[in-house]
């Protein structure tokens, strides 16, 4: 039980004779107040309540505080605030208590039914390697993963091969010029729309040894032979530079496959059945659209499930637009009979949100769909935008970001700010080893936390069993404690909201109140952690660290960063 829910609780049952309904109830929350001025925690039940009982909101808030006066004797103060808050400030020794409870599974839902999770991240065209977009959305991914993990759910990571269509015949195309060119010397073309970055050419010379060399006498008799390989040696390329980040999928689904098993099919007969499909005229576009013709096309009523307007399955050549293949793979997912399933997409494909949800919603209304855009990431280095490697054509690889500031840094920095805003990441800043650079603050907490535990002969990872906790009395250390508890808070809004840069902004709140804990025994000897003689005082300073040091390798691990031990 954690620090809000406890008093929610207790606050609850103490005003458990006031008549509600539970479906306000729910509303209800003891949250952290976002200035100290107010208190330790707020309790916003007058606000909610007051309009079902007719009442006041500050009216009610100081007959709630009575009630919480008369039946509980935790705070030092309690007051009512505008527009209808209750305010708290515990006693010290309250803090103290739930300091007590901090183990690994700390901010952990003590119960909760475990549900199936997919999620579908990364699926950047077998195409060549990952850039810095794709890098965003991967790591976003993972940590997702990881939290909903930690949450106690099962989590299956996928990946969505785009290996079907135009992409893959013009990508195949590439990997032919380059192929002959090795071959014979002849120059690669300019001017058909290929891929022109230099890696294509090692996907050749890869090609080339799977096929032993054979001659290649036109594209159109080596298509059949290339793609495959081709492709593999893409998909390979992209599980290289995942392993860079620390990612792993589980599970990668084929989109060629779909086509082949041809499930779009059995989607499309399971929407006709429910009247979901018809033949008809699309509106004229917004805007620009002097060349756009009406034409019959078999279209999905998207309307029907909150899209803006009804999506076109075929093309007026009758062959399956992206969307249909989307729909294909999506009622293969939907039959994996997962109970939650979360696309993770690219700021590109903002429009695909509305028209997605539609189809999933339409196929089966009955499982949980989430969407996730990940937005742009713009590097920055001495302040001016940085370009880092022109070997992948037009864009800059993924693997040369790590190869720059380390997986550690990547992963805590690409999960900084919540994945709706767009992130400027800067390379001075990273690289420094000051506070201003977060993960270096947060990974050198932990460092020193560790040197004071060497030099105490403690085991960090074995209890200290006989502190007395009431030998911490200073500011310096309660700030540090009120942000030690504030940690299931931050679990529940990464739950609620399936963002993770709650947690690294936490991390770096925590770390710096720490550092300021350390530098005030620089200043006054009373504040010192250790190197004085009183040894159970060194014990009870040992203790809350040994608990800081555990909510900031929960932390840490969600992210799959590195706990250091040294710096």
């Amino acid at each position: 039980m954690n620090i809000f829910d406890y008093y929610k609780n207790l606050f609850l049952k103490i005003i458990k004779d006031i008549p509600t309904d539970k479906l306000i109830i729910k509303k209800i929350t003891v949250e952290m107040p976002k200035q100290k001025v107010f208190g330790d925690i707020s309790f916003n039940a007058p606000l909610i309540l007051a309009s079902s009982l007719k009442k006041q909101p500050m009216q009610l808030a100081n007959e709630i505080k009575e009630l919480i006066q008369a039946a509980n004797n935790d705070f030092e103060k309690i007051e009512v605030a505008k527009p209808g808050f209750i305010n708290f400030t515990f006693k010290k020794e309250i803090f103290l208590k739930f300091i007590k409870i901090i183990d690994k599974n700390y901010g952990k839902p003590v119960s909760i039914k475990s549900n199936k999770i997919n999620i579908e991240f990364v699926s950047a065209n077998p195409t060549g390697p990952l850039h810095v977009g794709h890098c965003r959305g991967a790591i976003f991914g993972d940590v997702l993963s990881n939290f909903l993990k930690f949450y106690g759910h099962d989590v299956v990571k996928e990946y969505y091969i785009n290996d079907y269509g135009n992409q893959i015949y013009l990508f195949v195309k590439s990997v032919y010029f380059r192929a002959i060119e090795l071959q014979k010397g002849i120059t690669f073309p300019e001017d058909q729309g290929l891929y022109p970055g230099e890696y294509i050419i090692d996907i050749a010379n890869d090609v080339l040894k799977k096929i032993k060399n054979e001659n290649l006498s036109s594209f159109d008799e080596s298509i059949s032979k290339l793609t495959p390989y081709a492709i593999k040696s893409a998909l390979d390329i992209i599980k290289k530079d995942l392993d860079l980040m620390g990612i792993v999928h589980d599970n990668f689904v084929s989109e060629s496959d779909i086509v082949n098993r041809d499930i779009l099919s059995e989607a499309i007969d399971k929407l006709k059945n429910k009247g979901d499909v018809y033949t008809g005229v699309l509106p004229k576009p917004k805007g620009d659209a002097e060349d756009w013709e009406p034409r019959e096309q078999l279209l999905f009523k998207s309307s029907k499930y909150g899209d803006d307007v009804d999506r076109a399955l075929q093309k007026s050549d009758n062959t399956w637009t992206y969307f249909a293949n989307d729909v294909a793979y999506h009622y293969d997912k939907l039959k994996r009979n997962f109970d939650h399933y979360i696309n993770i997409l690219g700021a590109d494909h903002a429009g695909y949100v509305k028209r997605l949800s539609s189809a999933v919603n339409a196929l089966n209304n009955n499982k949980t769909f989430s969407i996730k855009l990940s937005q742009i990431v713009k590097l920055y280095k001495s302040g001016k935008p940085f370009r880092m490697s022109k070997r992948a054509g037009d864009f800059i690889l993924a693997k040369d970001l790590i190869d720059a500031v380390g997986k550690d840094s990547a992963r805590f920095m690409m999960v900084y700010r919540s994945s709706n805003s767009q992130l400027d990441f800067d390379f001075d800043l990273v690289t420094d080893t000051s506070k201003d650079n977060p993960i270096f603050y947060v990974q050198y907490a932990c460092a020193r936390i560790n040197s004071l535990f060497d030099k105490s002969n403690f085991d960090i990872e074995k209890p200290i069993i006989d502190a007395k906790l009431e030998n911490l009395k200073h500011e310096t250390e309660f700030n540090l404690i009120k942000k030690i508890v504030e940690w299931p808070k931050i679990v529940n809004l990464c739950y609620q909201n399936l963002e993770v840069h709650y947690i690294p902004y936490y991390l770096y709140e925590l770390s710096s109140e720490f550092h300021t804990y350390w530098n005030a025994g620089k200043e006054n000897e009373d504040l010192k952690i250790i190197g004085h003689s009183d040894k159970q005082l060194i014990n009870s300073r040992l203790y809350l660290l040994q608990k800081l040091y555990l909510v900031l390798t929960i932390g840490l691990n969600i992210l799959d960063v590195k706990v250091l031990k040294k710096m």
